[in-house]
C-alpha cells in the first residue's frame, strides 16, 4: 500500500469547486464530485436528534436507490433547522444538478456546512452548477476540497493506492472539520472515492470498521454538529474481481482505515484555536468500549484540556476525567503517565489494570482562541 498525502483521484471521477456566493468572504462554496459512471455508495451521519436537510435526503436517496454519480456540497450555510422548506432546498438543488448532468436525480447526494438556522439561498448554487459541470477535472479536486471548508485553516486530503488481485486500486478522501467535533462523529464532512469494485455491503461493512477506529476517535470540543457525513463512492472502474470478502476486503479495509484515520488526525491537528495535538491511550480495559469510554471522558474534559495548554502537568484533572465516565473504576487500578506538555504533541497513557483491551483517542488543547473563533462566528 502506498499512501500520498496529495488527493489524486481514482478512475473515472472528476471533481470542481468554485465561489457562488454564499460566503460574504467570496472564498470557494460549492464544490461538486462526479463518476462518469454509476457508483456504489455508503454513508454514516451524525447521530444528533436535529439532522440537517441534506442528510435527510441523502438518507432517502441511499434508500432508494443502487448507484450513484454525483455528491454536491456547499459551505457557509448548514441547511439545518429549516423545516420542510429546507428539504425541498435540498432537492430542488439536487434536481437542478441532475437535470444539468443528465442523470436521475436520486442519483445526486447533497451536503451542506456552515451556519444552522438560515435558509439555503438555492438561487445562488442553482446559477452557479453550470460552471461546476464545465469546470469538472481530476485536478478539479483542489478546487473541491477548498470549496467544502468553513473555520479549517488548511485543506485535509489523502490518497492510497493498493494492488488488489493485481488490479491497481485507488482510494482518495477529502474532508472537512476543526470545531464542533465530537464523537458519532464528529462536525465535518468527509467524501471518499474509489475505483475498487466492490460490494455494497463489504463497502459499509469497512466503512462502519473504519469510523469506528478513526473518526469516532476524535474530540475537539464535545459538541456533535448537525450535518456529519462519511461517504463513500465506488465506481468499479479499477476492473478488480468483485470484492466481497476473504484477502480483497481486508486489504481494501485496511487501507480504508489509513485514509479515515489520516483525515481523523488532520481535523484534530485543525482544531480551532489548538497548539497541541493530544494522544490518549487507555489500555488494560476489560473491553475496547470501556476503553474508549474512559479515554474520550478525558479529551472532553476541559479542565484536562485547558490544564494541557497552560502546560499545567495536573494529573488530578485525568483521574477526575476517568472517575466521572461512569465506569467503577477503583483508585488501586489506576495508572497514569502523561507526556511533556511543552511540544505541539502530547501524549497520555492511562492504565486501568483490568484487562487486555485498549483504545487510543486524539484531542486538542482548549484555548482563549477557541473561544474568540466561536464567539464570533454567525
Amino acid at each position: 500500500m502506498i499512501k500520498i498525502k496529495k488527493a489524486i483521484l481514482p478512475k473515472g471521477f472528476t471533481a470542481n469547486g468554485l465561489a457562488c456566493g454564499l460566503k460574504k468572504s467570496g472564498k470557494l462554496d460549492l464544490a461538486l464530485i462526479y463518476s462518469q459512471q454509476p457508483a456504489t455508495a455508503c454513508a454514516k451521519f451524525t447521530t444528533n436528534s436535529i439532522i440537517a436537510a441534506p442528510l435527510l435526503v441523502c438518507k432517502k436517496h441511499l434508500k432508494s436507490a443502487k448507484k450513484f454519480q454525483a455528491v454536491l456540497v456547499n459551505s457557509g450555510n448548514a441547511n439545518c433547522f429549516t423545516g420542510k422548506a429546507g428539504i425541498k432546498d435540498a432537492l430542488a438543488t439536487a434536481g437542478c444538478l441532475a437535470n444539468k448532468l443528465k442523470i436521475s436525480p436520486s442519483s445526486v447526494l447533497v451536503n451542506s456546512t456552515g451556519i444552522i438556522g438560515k435558509r439555503l439561498d438555492t438561487g445562488k448554487i442553482k446559477l452557479g452548477i453550470p460552471g461546476l459541470i464545465a469546470g469538472l477535472s481530476v485536478a478539479g479536486i483542489h478546487q473541491a476540497k477548498k470549496a467544502i471548508m468553513t473555520t479549517d485553516t488548511f485543506a485535509k486530503e489523502v490518497s492510497v493506492q493498493l494492488k488488489i488481485a493485481g488490479k491497481r486500486v485507488r482510494i482518495c478522501g477529502i474532508a472537512k472539520g476543526a470545531g464542533m467535533i465530537a464523537p458519532n462523529m464528529a462536525t465535518m464532512l468527509c467524501f471518499i472515492m474509489t475505483d475498487a469494485a466492490i460490494t455494497r455491503s463489504s463497502l459499509n461493512q469497512a466503512l462502519t470498521a473504519a469510523v469506528d477506529k478513526s473518526f469516532n476517535c476524535i474530540s475537539v470540543d464535545g459538541c456533535m454538529s448537525t450535518n456529519d457525513t462519511v461517504l463513500v463512492l465506488a465506481n468499479a472502474a479499477a476492473g478488480n474481481k468483485l470484492i466481497s470478502s476473504g484477502a480483497g476486503l481486508r486489504e481494501f479495509s485496511q487501507a480504508l482505515e489509513a485514509i479515515c484515520l489520516d483525515l481523523a488526525k488532520m481535523v484534530v491537528r485543525d482544531a480551532e484555536g489548538a497548539t497541541k495535538f493530544i494522544q490518549i491511550d487507555v489500555a488494560q480495559a476489560k473491553s475496547t468500549e470501556e476503553a474508549k469510554k474512559i479515554a474520550l471522558s478525558i479529551a472532553n474534559s476541559a479542565l484536562f484540556k485547558t490544564a494541557v495548554f497552560g502546560q499545567n502537568p495536573n494529573f488530578g484533572r485525568v483521574v477526575a476525567a476517568v472517575g466521572a465516565s461512569g465506569l467503577k473504576i477503583k483508585e488501586g487500578q489506576l495508572k497514569v503517565k502523561l507526556g511533556s506538555l511543552k511540544g505541539k504533541q502530547v501524549k497520555l497513557t492511562v492504565g486501568l489494570s483490568r484487562g487486555k483491551a485498549k483504545c487510543t483517542v486524539y484531542t486538542s488543547d482548549l484555548t482563549p482562541e477557541y473561544i474568540k473563533i466561536n464567539a464570533a462566528y454567525n
